[in-house]
């Protein structure tokens, strides 16, 4: 297996290129189902994500074709797919599959809307969490699916004439349940209303996809979604948006570190919260003609409090993160995460780097030290693994993170993207560990 080996100490200086959000390429790529003509999608990141969607897609028929890239571009800039759903063969959406990444179970949507019917397997457990499909289900069978739970296999049908429009209220914020309903929705009959909606930006990057394919669709970026249905949806070309996830995690890297680098290619409306938390610990952010500049002197951070929270509040995929930054500043600060039950098992291996961190529930109190110190350490999920790289970046010593391939689903050639700025950091294939 891979390793990452950090030696700490370096300052960040220079151009990092923001990638497409891979929580909007996700739900873009489903979408492709929706339709029997051709979807491109633009500014595709490459991640292991994407490549096991591409998979799962295939597997219901979906042909996908890559667009080469132009001479001179960067390899750094994302990539172009045209998607095409024109001959499905396959309903099925198996455990093998849908076990590997939980965003696929949202082919239920479309699957279950353009051809009335489909049989996608249940999730199973994540390890941030259980994340529960209840209110996808509750939300198809508002607008008229029947749906039993078989053999771990969630079997939808569509009434006679396909699904109908209806009101669907959430009980708790969800991203993934608004996506299926928000898809399912453009092709049932009548008017759906989706209330307590989720308002990432992602959310409403899906939505302007779908209008251009043809859909009509209000109120995305509010609680209050209305969508009312057509016979079909067309061929479109859509732009996926700037990673503000990614955005956050280097931002948050230089103020770790010091320097001063330009985030290039994204816009600070899509994480104001995020940016205003940093400002508080003394980083200087502004907003430039082609993206963010972060400014940090590498000296004492302030502690903050922050508290998890639905968009546009603080992201808990930035929750990691933060954490690593407060370990380095200057007091005690309080991390709250009221979105998903267990995602603070990064704690532990930011204590082996000499983090002070103590947890009581839903909340990490987090004493700043005055330095940390390279040790061997093990990523746990995503976000955890990156909160790490970053807690390396300034330890003394050597710092050795392994299971990276949680990072190559969403973080696209981090150790490129780093060192392109003057961290010491080096991806340590498999091979030549033995």
């Amino acid at each position: 297996m891979d390793k990452i080996k950090i030696v700490g100490g370096n300052r960040l200086n220079g151009t990092i290129p923001i990638s497409g959000a891979k929580n909007a390429a996700l739900p873009l790529m489903i979408a492709s189902l929706l339709s029997a003509e051709t979807l491109t999608l633009e500014n595709v990141p490459r991640l292991r994500d994407v490549a096991l969607l591409q998979r799962i897609l295939s597997n219901h028929g979906v042909n996908y074709t890559l667009v080469g890239k132009r001479p001179g571009e960067d390899h750094l800039t994302g990539q172009t797919i045209h998607f095409n759903a024109g001959e499905i063969t396959d309903l099925v959406a198996p455990y093998e599959l849908v076990s590997q990444m939980r965003a696929s179970f949202w082919v239920i949507g479309p699957l279950l809307a353009r051809f009335g019917e489909a049989k996608v397997s249940l999730p199973g457990g994540c390890a941030i969490g259980t994340r529960p499909v209840d209110f996808f289900i509750s939300g198809l069978r508002q607008l008229g699916a029947r749906i039993e739970i078989e053999a771990g296999y969630v079997l939808a049908k569509a009434p006679e004439g396909g699904l109908v429009g209806g009101r669907v209220t959430f009980p708790k914020v969800s991203v993934g349940a608004t996506h299926t309903i928000m898809m399912a929705a453009t092709l049932a009959r009548g008017e759906t209303i989706i209330e307590n909606a989720a308002r990432e930006p992602e959310v409403t990057d899906l939505a302007n996809c779908l209008k251009a394919m043809g859909a009509r669709i209000e109120g995305a970026g509010t609680d209050t979604i209305r969508v009312t249905g057509v016979e079909r949806l067309h061929a479109a070309t859509h732009r996926v948006l700037p990673d503000r996830i990614e955005t956050g995690t280097y931002a948050m890297a230089v103020a770790m570190t010091g320097g001063d680098v330009t985030l290039e290619g994204t816009s600070a409306t899509l994480l104001q919260a995020a940016l205003d938390v940093l400002r508080q610990t003394g980083v200087d952010v502004s907003e430039t003609a082609t993206g963010i500049r972060i400014r940090s002197s590498g000296g004492d951070l302030k502690a903050v409090d922050v508290t998890t929270e639905p968009f546009p509040g603080f992201p808990t995929d930035l929750q990691a993160q933060f954490m690593a930054l407060m370990t380095r500043s200057t007091g005690v600060s309080h991390i709250r995460e009221t979105i998903f039950e267990n995602r603070f098992m990064h704690v532990a291996e930011l204590a082996r780097l000499g983090a002070r961190i103590a947890l009581d529930g839903d909340l990490a109190t987090v004493e700043g030290v005055a330095q940390l110190t390279g040790a061997p350490v093990m990523a746990t999920d995503l976000r955890a693994s990156v909160s790490l790289v970053i807690a390396g970046l300034v330890a003394s010593g050597e710092t050795h993170v392994s299971r990276v391939y949680h990072l190559d689903r969403g973080f696209e050639r981090l150790e490129e993207k780093l060192s392109r700025c003057g961290a010491d950091i080096e991806r340590i294939s498999g091979e030549g560990m033995r």
